[in-house]
């Protein structure tokens, strides 16, 4: 079953998740819809795919609870009482679930590699449960508290707050923050997870952080055999500073500039009765291309 999680990036993305937002923390969002996403076991990149798509699972649960969209659940309702009445505020509204959306994606996503494994199994099982774990705690942190006031012309002499998930794009940067500082491990498992440098092993291992085992490989240059396609020929911006930009896309080789030619329709007008008129407008523009 996990293996499958390394190729449903771009099924995820289309999903009301929202998980658009951590895939364009990584690429353009039209570049992940049509890039084949290589999975490499115990890479970083492995791991932020296994944490984003345990936060998405629980952002997705939990709002379909609070929508209503649910049988099994609903509101949180451990937050319909109680507040401060001395600050004037007290718990009411729809607060968002998220222990029964991380009840739902711990038994979806954990159970069946601890059935095949036995409880965390491998180190390498350990370090996807614990990723997956990660990415719950991601969306757990992230909660916020919104408010709306009650009172005489406005005068918000009391409120009435409740929790409330952050946007799903919030939570993918935050988990791109955690890809980017991710801690290598041994791959030898002994009573639990420690870091790979043995200077390091006394600085404990967050629950929030992203664990893994093997360097990535060179995405920059084409490998048949690992199923790299490299980013020879890819096209990139060459004003952006961002992912889509040729400074990084490109890897450092430079880029190669040719002009394209448009042909399109324009000026179209409705002529009755019962046709449109077009005229055949051309426009040149320049594409830059990763030598």
């Amino acid at each position: 079953m996990f293996k499958d999680l390394c190729h449903i990036m771009p099924e995820v993305s289309e999903n009301e998740t929202g998980l658009r937002g951590p895939g364009r923390t990584f690429h353009d969002s039209s570049e992940i819809h049509n890039t084949f996403v290589p999975c490499f076991a115990g890479t970083k990149e492995t791991a932020f795919i296994y944490a984003v798509t345990s936060a998405g699972l629980v952002h997705s649960v939990t709002r379909s609870c609070s929508a209503g969209n649910m049988t099994e659940c609903s509101c949180d309702m451990n937050l319909r009482h109680g507040g401060s009445a001395s600050e004037g505020w007290h718990w009411g509204g729809c607060s968002d679930d998220i222990h029964y959306g991380m009840s739902f994606s711990r038994k979806f996503l954990d159970a069946p590699v601890k059935n095949i494994t036995g409880k965390s199994g491998s180190g390498l099982a350990a370090m996807n449960l614990h990723n997956n774990e990660a990415g719950r705690q991601a969306v757990a942190k992230l909660m916020s508290v919104d408010c709306r006031c009650h009172g005489v012309s406005g005068s918000c002499a009391v409120k009435t707050c409740w929790k409330t998930m952050s946007a799903f794009e919030k939570i993918g940067r935050f988990l791109k923050d955690k890809y980017e500082n991710s801690i290598q491990i041994s791959d030898r498992l002994k009573k639990k997870l420690r870091r790979k440098e043995k200077s390091q092993r006394k600085i404990p291992i967050g629950k929030e952080d992203l664990l893994y085992v093997n360097k990535s490989p060179n995405y920059c240059v084409e490998d048949q055999k690992l199923g790299i396609p490299g980013t020879q020929g890819r096209e990139c911006n060459r004003t952006s500073e961002g992912p889509s930009g040729c400074n990084l896309l490109c890897c450092g080789r430079g880029y190669n500039t040719h002009v394209v030619r448009h042909v399109e329709r324009c000026e179209c007008k409705f002529v009755w009765c019962c046709y449109v008129r077009c005229r055949r407008c051309e426009t040149m523009t320049d594409v830059h291309t990763c030598k």
